[in-house]
């Protein structure tokens, strides 16, 4: 008996160090899509203290992924403060609101105080300027309070949680008396997470507890909000710099990260981009960032603003007309044909990271139960059509756009 345990051992950790050698050299030839030493399958065997496991995390660390290797060291340098944690952050807002809800300046700033717990525990109060910001969010129509715009100090923010932030992005709640509007906001920055999972040239996220006290009177009020890294931040995150430039064209894109957003886009259910043609009047992209290694092609998509996704599922979300769809729910794939060469590696990499995105919804205590089935059921929804080669193929490989 103890022979045949020690002969089914050896097999095991033949097979395993085969296993990740071949795994290796996929996720090389793959440009690193795979991202295999991030699997949670690995963890599970480690925390179990598996002899596959530990051999599997030896094996794969040896060599770093291909994504760093073709990157090079730049893609180490670690992310700024505030988006190093998931912890949601506690802060206080102090300003004039009710000017700005109702001026709705989108040059002026306004001046303020901005009011949070340093990592030293520390209470700290500082100056902010704030204006408010966005398009479709920004209209009174739309919503009772705008997406902001905060403006720090940056020798007030230096070696805090905020260190190296100056115009920092907030998405908020739109309307103040719908308690359900904050649920979108969780909605929203779960596909920010989702995205962040699958590659790090992403956005970065951080979600706040905002206790806006308002100068003029105003009752005040606590709600959900969260801050996206910069675009500048990102670009220097990863080595490469991010440039605004008219409209390009589809071959002038990274073809994988072309690949990746689009099926990601298809995933959270979002028509409402597009990676080569610029709003009027605006460089481009359409909700959607580049970014580049040398200034030129190829071009590095950075997506965002995903409130008309299906995942959301905002009130107010309107299905995009240029297409045949009846409600932001309906999926629509949205990729070229050229690249479904690419679509085998790019589908693999959303199976292999499928438990990682499933944590980030179990780990959002914040989301109601309703939420949290609603969202669930969606992402279950995505994973059966791309379950098995028959179903990718049905969904979005025949789905594909033929425009070049």
């Amino acid at each position: 008996m103890r022979l045949m345990s020690e002969l089914k051992c050896r097999k095991f950790l033949w097979a395993a160090a085969l296993y990740a050698a071949a795994a290796r050299l996929i996720n090389q030839a793959a440009g690193g899509i795979i991202g295999l030493t991030a699997s949670t399958h690995i963890q599970k065997f480690q925390a179990k203290k598996s002899p596959i496991g530990m051999l599997l995390a030896v094996l794969i660390t040896i060599s770093p992924p291909a994504e760093a290797q073709q990157n090079g060291p730049a893609i180490s340098q670690a992310i700024v403060p505030l988006f190093a944690s998931q912890l949601p952050l506690r802060v206080t807002i102090e300003a004039p609101l009710t000017t700005l809800m109702k001026e709705r300046p989108k040059e002026e700033y306004l001046d303020g105080t901005f009011t949070f717990t340093g990592d030293d525990g520390a209470e700290q109060t500082i100056d902010l300027k704030m204006r408010t910001r966005g398009n479709y969010r920004w209209m009174e129509k739309h919503c009772d309070f705008s997406p902001i715009r905060l403006n720090f100090r940056k020798k007030q923010v230096a070696d805090t949680e905020f260190a190296g932030q100056d115009k920092l992005k907030l998405v908020t709640h739109c309307q103040n008396n719908k308690r359900h509007y904050e649920q979108l906001v969780l909605r929203e920055f779960l596909a920010y997470r989702i995205f962040q999972v699958m590659t790090n040239k992403s956005f970065g996220v951080r979600l706040l507890q905002v206790n806006y006290v308002d100068t003029e009177g105003a009752k005040p009020m606590t709600k959900l909000a969260f801050a996206i890294e910069d675009d500048d931040d990102v670009a220097k995150r990863v080595g490469m710099k991010s440039l605004k430039t008219p409209d390009i064209r589809n071959e002038d894109l990274d073809r994988r990260q072309q690949n990746l957003v689009n099926v990601f886009q298809y995933l959270i259910g979002n028509t409402e981009f597009s990676l080569i043609k610029a709003e009027p009047g605006k460089a481009c992209c359409h909700n959607s960032d580049l970014m580049s290694a040398t200034g030129g092609p190829p071009f590095t998509p950075l997506p965002y603003d995903f409130d008309f996704a299906g995942l959301v599922n905002a009130p107010y979300a309107e299905p995009n007309p240029r297409y045949d769809i009846r409600s932001v729910r309906h999926r629509l794939f949205r990729g070229l044909c050229r690249n479904n060469e690419l679509l085998p590696d790019t589908i693999q990499q959303f199976l292999d990271k499928k438990d990682a995105v499933y944590a980030i919804i179990d780990e959002l205590d914040m989301l109601t139960p309703r939420s949290r089935r609603n969202v669930t059921s969606y992402l279950n929804a995505f994973y059966n059509r791309i379950s098995t080669p028959k179903k990718v193929n049905a969904r979005i490989i025949k789905k594909c756009d033929e425009l070049p």
